[in-house]
Parts: structure tokens; C-alpha cells; sequence
């Protein structure tokens, strides 16, 4: 019997996803952010369902390196890819041609090696710029003269597009994005250029940052950008299914201690369950006792710690479970943000985590 821990990806979920980006954003083209192995859903899965043209795919896809772009490649993705974070080294330019790649360019040292590189086409370009997120990007007082140099650069194709990132698109706050939306309206002006600002975040809560593109992240996986806004409210579904199964099941007395460092300690004679699943698989190992894990549907809370195979629970609510019944660690019925914030995370970073020891599933 294989490892009962295992990740269910739901394509159909992640169709419906993508529908709500086009319904929010109508009429603009789509990026759809699958860098870091699609946020840990798989990077090629989630491309070929995300790019089919049958389900009015995506324009173009996003990615963090020239390694995810070549997977893509290699596996037939023949949509627009852009490097976000642009080329590490010169070299990388040639690459970029070969594949054909749209090429992020957000510091100087970039708009040099362009401009001094000799390329057997040019590439298609975004300029970044930075208007408060001071990450990557171009600063605004300098955004003309790099656009004008980057359309007068014989290795890129015209025109360039025009990108910056939202920083505090995701808070209750506008402030913050509306002086960033200022700020990329300033450096744009006059400058016959195409715009993509939006992130999931803008997509949902700042129409006005639309612009012709709009790059979908985590909201395509089915999770809310904002902490205050579940993803069921704003009409997403779950793409990640997180399961495992029950492998054990003690009776602990009142004032016996469970796990590592006997951190919980039962107040009652109890059942605890144990679950084939740890942070070798992805589970967050900071996670505290009474984390919500459901057993058959019902919610029981994590008790002690998370160790790297195993975590364990309370089932004084489930004194008829038993080896071998099903364990849903998030997913469908209990999202990921709930995990997250009981492990002092966010829901981006348990996503890109699971482990490549977790058996996937794919479900149409």
C-alpha cells in the first residue's frame, strides 16, 4: 500500500477560476502566474488545462525563471511566456530568443546587456517599474528614458509594455495602491504602451488597475488574496485537496501528554487519532493544538506538535472513527487560510510546499 498522503487537483475548480478572472476582468488579457511549480499545484498540469484554447485559455503564462519557462516548453506550451523576474545573467538573453520568452526588464544592468548583446531576433519586452514596492523595478523619474532606450534597442520588439507590482493590494486600506496606481499613471503618461499591474488582489478589489493585462496568481488556485475575504465569498473553489488518512488510534487518560516534547497534554480520557501526514509532506510543522483537520467530514482539532510523518488528533467527537478513515488536511470544506493562520503563514507559502513524496491526483 502507498503513503495514504496525497494531493487531489481539481481541474474543474481551476476552470471555474479562471472564468471568474475573466468575469472580473472583461476584455483584458490574462497572465496566469504558474511560476514555483504553478504554487505547488505542478507547473505543466496546470499550464495545459490553464492554455487550452477549447476553455477560452489564458493569453500568456508567468514564470520566475528561465528553468520553469524551458519545462514548458519542453512540454509543448506554445503560448507567450514571460520571465518576471527578467534574465539573471546575459547570456540568458539567448535563451530567451530560442524559446521565444517575453523578458522582464526592471534594473539597468538588464538594459544594458540588451542593448550591448547581439540576438538573432529580438525578444518581446516589459519594463518594470517601481512605484512603492521598492523590490524590482525601474524607478518612476527614470521610466521614459528606458522605455525610449529599450524601443530604439535593436533586440527588442516593439512596443514595450509597461508593469509594475501592487504591494498593498490585498488590504482594506486603499491608500497604498491608489498612490501606486498615481504613480505608474505619471510615469506612463504619453508613452504609447500596453499596461499589466493587476495581481489577484487588483483583479478582485481595484478595477481601475486593470489595464490590457491582468496576471492572475493564487486567486486561479482557488484562494482569497485578502485576509479579510474568504474564497468562498468571492466565488472561488479549492484546487488543492490535501488528504490523508487515519493510521492509528490510542486512548490517552486525562493528564497524559501527546507527541514531541509532550506540548498538549488530554484534560479528559480521549481518543487521539494519528495521521499519516507531517512536514516532510508539507503539513506546517508550527501549526498549533486545535488547528481544525477534518475526520469523515467532521472537524477535530490537531493536538502536540506536527512531526516530519505523522500528526496527531482529538476525536473525543469521533469515538466511532477508525483506522483507515479519511483525513482532508485542507481543501473542499476547509481552506488552506484556516491552516495558515493557525501556523503564523500564509496560504501561498503551504501550497509551494508540498513535498514531491505526496502522491497527486488529477480530477476533471
Amino acid at each position: 500500500m502507498t503513503r495514504p498522503a496525497q494531493a487531489t487537483i481539481d481541474f474543474t475548480a481551476l476552470r471555474c477560476n479562471l472564468a471568474l478572472v475573466r468575469a472580473t476582468a472583461p476584455g483584458r488579457r490574462v497572465m496566469a502566474i504558474v511560476k514555483a511549480n504553478a504554487y505547488g499545484h505542478g507547473l505543466v498540469r496546470i499550464a495545459r488545462i490553464l492554455g487550452d484554447s477549447d476553455t477560452d485559455g489564458v493569453d500568456a503564462f508567468g514564470v520566475a525563471c528561465l528553468e520553469e519557462a524551458e519545462a514548458l516548453r519542453a512540454a509543448g506550451i506554445e503560448r507567450p511566456i514571460t520571465l518576471l523576474e527578467g534574465v539573471f545573467e546575459p547570456s540568458e538573453y539567448h535563451a530567451a530568443a530560442r524559446l521565444g520568452l517575453t523578458v522582464v526588464v526592471h534594473h539597468v544592468w538588464q538594459l544594458e546587456a540588451l542593448e550591448s548583446i547581439v540576438l538573432p531576433v529580438p525578444i518581446a519586452v516589459w519594463l518594470k517599474v517601481d512605484t512603492g514596492m521598492r523590490r524590482l523595478g525601474i524607478s518612476v523619474a527614470d521610466t521614459r528614458d528606458a522605455w525610449q532606450r529599450l524601443g530604439n534597442c535593436r533586440n527588442a520588439c516593439a512596443p514595450v509594455g509597461l508593469m509594475t507590482h501592487l504591494a498593498c493590494a490585498d488590504e482594506q486600506d486603499p491608500c497604498v495602491t491608489h498612490n501606486q496606481l498615481a504613480s505608474f499613471r505619471g510615469a506612463a503618461a504619453e508613452l504609447s504602451a500596453e499596461w499589466c499591474l493587476a495581481n489577484s488582489a487588483g483583479i478582485l478589489g481595484h478595477p481601475e488597475s486593470h489595464g490590457q493585462w491582468v496576471r492572475p496568481g493564487i486567486m486561479l488556485y482557488g484562494v482569497s488574496p485578502f485576509a479579510h475575504d474568504c474564497a468562498l465569498a468571492l466565488g472561488l473553489q479549492p484546487v488543492m485537496h490535501f488528504t490523508s488518512r487515519l493510521i492509528a488510534i490510542k486512548r490517552v487518560r486525562a493528564g497524559e501528554a501527546v507527541g514531541y516534547g509532550g506540548t498538549w497534554t488530554s484534560t479528559t480520557d480521549t481518543l487521539v487519532g494519528t495521521v499519516a501526514a507531517g512536514y516532510a509532506d508539507g503539513y506546517p510543522r508550527h501549526a498549533r493544538s486545535g488547528t481544525p483537520v477534518l475526520v469523515n467530514g467532521q472537524e477535530v482539532p490537531l493536538v502536540g506538535r506536527v512531526s516530519m510523518d505523522m500528526l496527531c488528533v482529538d476525536l473525543k467527537s469521533q469515538p466511532d472513527a477508525r483506522i483507515g478513515d479519511p483525513v482532508l488536511l485542507w481543501g473542499k470544506g476547509l481552506p488552506v487560510e484556516r491552516i495558515a493562520t493557525a501556523a503564523g503563514t500564509i496560504p501561498y507559502e503551504l501550497l509551494c510546499r508540498i513535498a514531491p513524496r505526496v502522491a497527486i491526483k488529477e480530477q476533471d
